[in-house]
């Protein structure tokens, strides 16, 4: 697991509860996502619609518990961005 994709999972951990929802991945890219990649917390093309940021939830949540956990959204983010 990347220190990039630890990062970006708790930016986008809005209620720091070390989980991750769809309504926080939504929301937490719409909100924070311009100025993470300002940060190089994120990649400017990972700046996504909320279509998008749906999809990536979706790949990410490999046991279907509609939550992701870090690692689960690193072992997506790291390949997706090219981080491992």
């Amino acid at each position: 697991m990347s220190d990039k994709a630890r990062r970006l999972f708790e930016a986008l951990d809005l209620d720091h509860d070390g989980t991750l929802t769809r309504e926080e991945v939504i929301v937490a890219l719409r909100t924070k996502g311009p100025s993470l990649a300002a940060m190089g917390v994120l990649p400017l093309w990972g700046v996504q619609d909320v279509d998008a940021s749906s999809a990536l939830f979706d790949a990410a949540d490999q046991n279907g518990d509609a939550v992701l956990t870090l690692d689960e959204f690193a072992a997506v983010v790291d390949r997706r961005f090219g981080w491992n």
